[in-house]
């Protein structure tokens, strides 16, 4: 057997594994260190979509771009305003400061332009609009950017302040206080952990244990994300799921294998004999449990955008690691220490001869009532998934940020004391004209649309279906750079929210226009978000039913049953549903965001509830296996499904919810970002797992399961696999004469000891 020689080989070269782990975190430090220098800003756009192209043939045709940064420049009443003679002069050379920036292009501003819209409407405050040519996964172009940030976001230049806002700056802004947020985290994360695990194992030593494997999990994976960089781009957002997956799993999973080692040293001759059937035991549920986690991750795969692949190579990362480290190198430890892993005992749980296990009376009570659960359970989960079908997709803006961050109050500011959303104009790029009049025939078509304020473009500006101002000499820039003559741009200057239900409608009336062009693509950061909801939309079908249809064959593959694994894809449905609607009625219609502190924008970012998803379904799967595992252990030992039921929950209940409380602190440490997306991830995930585990898994299955009775564990005799199986672990165990072990004269009942105490 796999695990049989796995545990040999591990206790045979203890003293190798070890420091061979040692090797590891040691490299891990020194290389994996540095991994956020090395990973991407972006990420969210789809690479063939039309957005992108636009960009791309923007960049390569005319030399130009949207804007990436925006300067927001507030003159000194003092001094006057933007059209004071003085001001005029420092405006222009404050312009041709920042066009001399080395890596900046394309600069422009009021008073290069004299563009109205560019400058507040009680003429106290400017623009300067500033582009950054490159890719934005390339490196120099994210050094000019940080410099320009550094150089300008809170500057003072003789008559003026100048801070800089714009969608870069906001992706640039995330990334930091995410980056500072997710240190914070772990401080928060790790002492709790640790408090909580002394409370589950009473000793310090322990306690130490699962705690040590996640570090080694979560700083192992850093690694493994510093050589995948190497090959492709890695999202900076991904090392959230690399901690809070990483410190989560690998503490589930020793969890259960130093409580399984605890409990087999009761019943084992030897020290050694303990850990090799707890490594064929709880190893190959870790094992299985593992692999539904990162098959639910490996769906990530399916869609094109580099944000979510990012997440599903850091999570596969992260479980191959957390399995790997609990199934060998935690044995390894424990061989080592021996008996001193009771060391530094903080207390000690003695349990009586007539006491009763918890959790077997717990389930003894659901076997009793099972219809009155269903039927009380199943409608609450419902009722709570409700407001999910509400639910208006959208994408994080700068409103993700706290309301005090400088980059978010310059979007603010235009938002409220600019006429138009100059910050937010977007690009059309029309290829292939079949006939003269054809740029100007769009651009009238284009300033006629609900929600445009006016199109620039070669032939002039064009607001309302008319041509205001004939072309002046920045005309050129939509014809330049070599362009040949069937080929132009238009930039349009919008009035509404272009993260918003309104934006998206504009998008699309633009590429449904009819126009004498070949093909018009339509760029920004609206019909990029347009773009990236179909990219997921159109998958999401084949994403879940790889998860659901990989998932199934797993089930079955362990459990030898037809009717758990609908069972548990059902539950997991119901589970997600509840906690997707939680978050809907939390995060997009901003119940309880005082409380929370966020500003809520009456969307759901599309990206988070699938890596939610994805994450949470595999959790809860993980649960599953830790749960009916137990049970089939049992049942193939006795036969009987309610024997198998109570002592399944018996021995994991504790476990299930221990690793759940401990799972959701590592979680709700990430929900304290000042971030919403990031809050809306930790506390959905922490919501997901707690629901999971306290509802669903500890009372709704095993209900479920007592209603179908030996039905659980049927599957057609065509496959194979009809009729029960002898218990793949009990010819492993060694004879052992338990009156030669147990203490007649002690009050523990071995049979209701609680697994998690001494």
């Amino acid at each position: 057997m796999v695990f049989n020689r796995i545990g040999t080989f591990t206790l045979a070269h203890r003293g190798f594994v070890l420091i061979t782990a040692a090797a590891a975190l040691v490299l891990s430090v020194v290389i994996g260190g540095g991994i956020a220098d090395r990973l991407s800003e972006g990420g969210f756009d789809d690479p063939g979509s039309d957005s992108v192209r636009a960009h791309a043939e923007l960049e390569s045709r005319f030399g130009a771009g949207p804007a990436d940064l925006v300067a927001l420049v507030t003159v000194d009443v003092s001094v006057g305003d933007v059209n004071t003679p003085s001001v005029i002069i420092d405006g222009v050379a404050l312009t041709e400061e920042l066009a001399s920036f080395e890596g900046t292009a394309g600069v422009l501003s009021y008073w290069t332009t004299g563009d109205s819209s560019l400058h507040s409407l009680d003429a106290q405050r400017g623009l300067v609009i500033i582009r950054v040519p490159g890719e934005s996964t390339d490196p120099v172009r994210r050094e000019v950017i940080a410099d320009l940030l550094a150089e300008y976001g809170e500057a003072e230049r003789g008559p003026f302040t100048v801070q800089l806002g714009g969608r870069q700056a906001v992706f640039e802004e995330m990334g930091q206080v995410i980056e500072d947020d997710l240190a914070l985290a772990e401080l928060i994360a790790i002492p709790l952990t640790f408090i909580v695990l002394i409370i589950v194992f009473g000793g310090l030593v322990a306690a130490a244990l699962p705690v040590g494997v996640g570090i080694l999990a979560a700083l192992g994976t850093f690694l493994v994300l510093h050589g995948v960089t190497a090959f492709t781009d890695v999202s900076i957002f991904a090392l959230n799921l690399v901690t809070a997956l990483g410190l989560g799993l690998a503490i589930d999973y020793s969890l259960l294998v130093v409580s399984r080692y605890r409990e087999e040293l009761k019943t084992s001759v030897d020290r050694d004999t303990a850990l090799l059937t707890t490594i064929e035991t709880s190893g190959h549920t870790i094992a299985f449990s593992g692999l539904t986690v990162a098959i639910s991750l490996s769906a990530l795969f399916i869609f094109p955008l580099t944000f979510l692949r990012s997440f599903a190579y850091a999570g596969i990362g992260v479980v191959l690691l957390a399995i790997t480290i609990s199934v060998v190198v935690l044995p390894a430890a424990l061989s080592l220490l021996g008996a001193r892993i009771d060391r530094f005992t903080v207390y000690r749980r003695r349990v009586g001869r007539h006491a009763a296990n918890p959790w077997k009376n717990a389930a003894k009570r659901v076997i009793a009532r099972p219809w009155p659960i269903v039927a009380l359970t199943i409608p609450l989960l419902v009722i709570v998934a409700l407001p999910f079908l509400g639910v208006v997709w959208g994408e994080a803006d700068d409103r993700a940020l706290p309301a005090d961050d400088p980059v978010r109050a310059v979007s603010d500011i235009l938002r409220d004391e600019f006429a138009t959303a100059e910050a937010n104009a977007f690009p059309i790029v029309a290829l292939g004209a079949q006939e003269a009049g054809a740029a100007t025939s769009l651009a009238l078509k284009v300033s006629l649309l609900d929600g445009v304020t006016r199109v620039d473009a070669a032939a002039g500006t064009f607001v309302n279906g008319a041509n205001v101002n004939p072309p002046g000499p920045a005309a050129e820039r939509f014809t330049g750079n070599g362009a040949a003559d069937d080929a132009t741009w238009f930039n349009v200057v919008p009035s509404l929210e272009p993260i918003s239900p309104e934006g998206e409608a504009l998008i699309e009336q633009i590429r449904d226009l009819d126009s004498a062009y070949a093909e018009v693509l339509v760029g920004g950061g609206t019909a990029a978000l347009l773009d990236t909801k179909n990219a997921i939309f159109d998958r999401a079908w084949l994403a879940a039913a790889t998860i659901v249809v990989a998932t199934f064959v797993l089930l079955f593959l362990m459990f030898k049953s037809i009717l758990v694994p609908i069972k548990a894809l059902a539950l997991n449905t119901l589970s997600l549903g509840a906690t997707f609607g939680m978050m809907v009625w939390i995060f997009q219609s901003g119940h309880g965001s005082g409380l929370l502190n966020f500003t809520p924008t009456g969307q759901t970012d599309i990206t988070t509830p699938i890596l939610m998803f994805c994450i949470a379904f595999g959790l809860s799967m993980d649960y599953e296996v830790f749960l009916l595992a137990r049970m089939k252990e049992e049942y193939d030992r006795t036969g009987d499904n309610d024997a198998a039921i109570v002592a399944g929950l018996a021995h994991t209940g504790g476990l299930v919810t221990a690793a759940a409380v401990l799972l959701s602190i590592t979680f709700l440490a990430f929900a304290t970002s000042s971030v919403s997306t990031i809050k809306l991830f930790g506390l959905g995930l922490a919501v997901a797992v707690l629901v999971d585990a306290f509802v669903v898994r500890v009372t709704l299955v095993p209900a479920l399961m007592t209603l179908a009775g030996k039905w659980n564990w049927w599957s057609p005799s065509l496959l194979g696999f009809g009729g029960n199986h002898a218990a793949p672990f009990a010819s492993r165990r060694t004879p052992v004469d338990l009156r030669k072990q147990i203490d007649l004269t002690a009050t523990v009942d071995v049979r209701d000891h609680d697994l998690t105490s001494h």
